[in-house]
């Protein structure tokens, strides 16, 4: 007997189809995990497996977790006496050891084991960079098959731990992160490699939501605070829901986390909607064009889940939250900040949410004794060079608008 269900978050109706990405009466809002033990747990074990709030049963692969630590030097440098930092990447002197550096990798092995179990032969995955990497990573790993898609835009920001992986990866050689979603589900029709879903993957939600789960494990409580930089949204949805299940648990805390998500100007169409007090994005805030301005093109999806149901603005009106522009300038800052304060580099995308952290304390939203929690969402590539081998993207280029009899002839060879 499966210990979770999945409901649709618009009507109540209980899914009897455990994979699937939509309520059939309701397409325009998220579904989500209902776990049949409403107390949260930790099973004997290591990494991520050992939490009892993941759809998953019998895990085949093991799975490194996050580094959750109280912060000296960041925390002293913004005034804070209770920063928690959420170390997802490789830094092995602090016990951090994901190999492909980045939180996306308990997405990908969340999802890859949920689909096994549900008899799924195999994957397609739209990705701006980071979301590749780790699902190339856990594939190859694991055996189970993947597609990857990427925009042909952020390849000279991508690389592989593997020089051969098991599966292909093409390149959107004409086209962005959301032609890459486009193509991708056209595949998935064509090879019956279903979608990965994106955001609408319970799984890869309740995997990202891991980095809760190790900071109340760590801090013995619900932050009062969370900061993270967003592209989709996926993660901050996936820890929102989180603490809505630690509220029902009733033993660490009975206040949602504020959330502070943040973008990288000028491509930030989910915060200047915040900000204008608005439930639908604005077109212009969506030109493809801004994109090319910013230096974190893994935050630029044009699909983010900000308006449906369950998605990112009724995260933030349910938490009192709040979303941040940040620039380049400011990110480039905040990385170099965080190296010197906390002596490990970060990502970019990373960088953004140092910034709004910096940014939330000055608007006087967050108070000095409160409890924080900073998800510094990819670190320690600097560092992982100097134990590994990383291996350029050598993907398979095709256009936006490639034919679908191209594509069965390309992935068949």
């Amino acid at each position: 007997m499966s210990h979770f269900t999945i409901r649709c978050k618009e009507c109540g109706a209980e899914l009897k189809e455990v994979y699937c990405a939509f309520c059939e009466h309701c397409r325009n809002a998220l579904l989500s995990t209902e776990y049949r033990d409403p107390g949260f747990k930790e099973n004997p074990g290591s990494g991520i497996w050992r939490f009892n709030w993941l759809p998953v049963h019998t895990p085949r692969f093991a799975q490194a977790g996050p580094v959750v630590y109280k912060s000296q030097g960041l925390s002293g440098y913004l005034g804070l006496e209770n920063l928690y930092i959420a170390f997802n990447g490789y830094w092995p002197e602090r016990g951090a050891q994901l190999q492909t550096c980045t939180f996306k990798e308990f997405e990908a092995a969340v999802v890859l084991q949920n689909a096994m179990e549900n008899g799924i032969s195999g994957l397609t995955v739209a990705s701006a960079g980071n979301t590749a990497r780790a699902f190339s990573h856990l594939s190859s790993l694991s055996g189970y098959p993947v597609i990857i898609v990427v925009p042909g835009m952020c390849l000279t920001e991508m690389w592989y731990l593997e020089s051969s992986p098991k599966m292909p990866t093409l390149a959107i050689g004409d086209g962005d992160y959301s032609d890459s979603i486009d193509v991708a589900r056209k595949i998935a029709s064509l090879m019956n490699m279903p979608f990965e879903g994106g955001v609408k993957n319970i799984a890869k939600r309740d995997g990202l939501g891991v980095v809760l789960l190790e900071a109340v494990a760590t801090i013995g409580k619900l932050p009062d605070h969370y900061v993270q930089a967003v592209g989709s949204g996926a993660g901050a949805i996936g820890i929102g829901e989180m603490s809505e299940r630690f509220i029902r648990d009733g033993r660490f805390g009975s206040r949602l986390p504020k959330l502070h998500l943040a973008q990288n100007l000028p491509f930030a169409p989910m915060t200047k909607a915040w900000q204008k007090g608005s439930r639908e994005l604005f077109t212009e805030d969506l030109d493809p064009a801004l994109i090319a301005e910013i230096t974190t093109r893994v935050l630029s999806t044009r699909y983010p889940a900000y308006s449906i149901k369950g998605g990112v603005y009724d995260a933030l009106k349910a938490a009192g939250g709040n979303m941040y522009g940040v620039n380049n300038d400011e990110v480039y800052a905040a990385t170099d900040l965080f190296e010197r304060t906390e002596s490990i580099d970060i990502v970019p995308a990373a960088g953004v949410a140092v910034a709004a952290l910096a940014n939330a304390i000055a608007r006087n939203g967050i108070g000095k004794a409160d409890t924080v929690l900073l998800n510094i969402t990819g670190g320690g590539e600097q560092r992982l060079r100097k134990d590994r081998e990383v291996h350029r993207v050598a993907p398979l280029v095709v256009s936006k608008d490639i034919p679908d009899s191209e594509i069965e002839e390309l992935l068949r060879c």
